[in-house]
């Protein structure tokens, strides 16, 4: 396995991602006294053409739509584009303006008469309503401004989209991406890549040493000093009763809605080395999985017959879920800026820079 040419969502072939977000100079934390300024915004992964979909919910506080529509047994297969958004269930409106922006361009299921078609739209949110004005939250205006925005070109990354208000622990949380090329086994020539808006209750560092819990080779980081250490553990923990953590892990490899969301759970083990606790009470993690099938790759031999015959791809394909979204959180971590005071990680751990 090795990185996409743009270590990033966009590397699977048939994806788009557009960001919008509110920002302003002055925004505060909510503590005693309610949060002033602006500070939100939302992420849409578009679809160039309808693509199969699934999701794995395993956080004890999710806040979703259409995820029931995306199970496996149930009756519609693709999805036209993934909401990913900030302003707790407040902020789910920005899909009525992602419908908006795809009814407009013609997508969605058609209903017989032309024009006529219900695009679909799954999301999740995270809880970031103490950053900023409790009541500035992404809207249906947001939504449709997010997805008039995507391309296929860049993809911004850190305190952008849906990761503007984030809070890592007690580090700023953001979006991170990351991407990986198959390059042998039965699933070679495909790319697996995640898209990840880290905003965990739990930790997302090693209190021991400094460093992000998930893999950290290619990162070239120094070691944090002990100074930098006692600092940050003196802090406490994050101390606010919502978070969650929400992604779409996405592959060419044409896979059907059953095998996604086997690529969903198993993005939810990549989730799970990176941040420390996942999947908490207190947390909404989502993640959900998309197969745009725009990779050609031989048919698998020797499948038995009481098995499906993509199930070596999926195999593989699911390692890589995994390490693809441990990726991207740490990037998240790791790109993310200082927001209303809330330290970056480097602002914390000034001595883990090395450039």
């Amino acid at each position: 396995m090795t990185a996409g040419p743009t270590n990033s969502l966009l590397d699977v072939s048939g994806l788009r991602v557009g960001h919008w977000q509110q920002l302003d100079d002055h925004v505060t934390v909510a503590g005693e006294q309610p949060g002033t300024g602006a500070a939100t915004g939302c992420t849409v992964i578009l679809t160039d053409r309808p693509t199969v979909g699934a999701v794995d919910v395993r956080g004890g506080g999710p806040g979703t739509r259409e995820t029931d529509l995306l199970d496996p047994s149930h009756s519609v297969r693709h999805v036209d584009a993934v909401l990913l958004t900030g302003g707790s269930a407040f902020g789910l409106a920005a899909a009525d303006g992602v419908m908006r922006y795809l009814e407009e361009q013609g997508r969605g299921i058609p209903m017989g008469t032309p024009g006529a078609v219900v695009p679909i739209v799954p999301g999740a949110v995270i809880f970031d309503l103490p950053v900023g004005h409790w009541h500035t939250r992404p809207t249906a205006d947001g939504g449709y401004a997010a997805a008039a925005a995507a391309t296929d070109s860049v993809l911004p990354r850190g305190s952008v989209g849906a990761g503007t208000a984030a809070r890592a622990g007690i580090l700023k949380g953001g979006i991170g991406t990351a991407s990986i090329r198959l390059t042998d086994g039965p699933a070679a020539g495909a790319t697996v890549a995640a898209l990840v808006v880290a905003n965990p209750v739990g930790s997302v560092f090693d209190p021991r040493s400094g460093l992000p819990w998930g893999t950290t080779v290619e990162l070239g980081l120094g070691t944090p000093t002990e100074e930098d250490l006692a600092a940050v553990n003196a802090r406490g923990e994050k101390g606010t009763v919502l978070n969650t953590t929400i992604g779409v892990v996405a592959t060419d490899a044409p896979l059907s809605k059953a095998a996604c969301r086997r690529v969903a759970v198993a993005g939810h083990d990549g989730l799970a080395r990176a941040i420390r606790p996942a999947h908490s009470p207190l947390d909404g993690d989502t993640l959900f999985a998309l197969s745009t099938g725009t990779a050609e790759l031989p048919v698998p031999e020797g499948v038995p017959d009481a098995f499906p015959t993509e199930l070596p791809i999926l195999a593989a394909v699911c390692v890589a879920a995994a390490d693809a979204v441990e990726r991207a959180i740490v990037d998240a971590v790791l790109s993310a800026r200082s927001v209303a005071g809330i330290p970056s990680y480097f602002d914390t751990f000034p001595s883990a820079r090395t450039l």
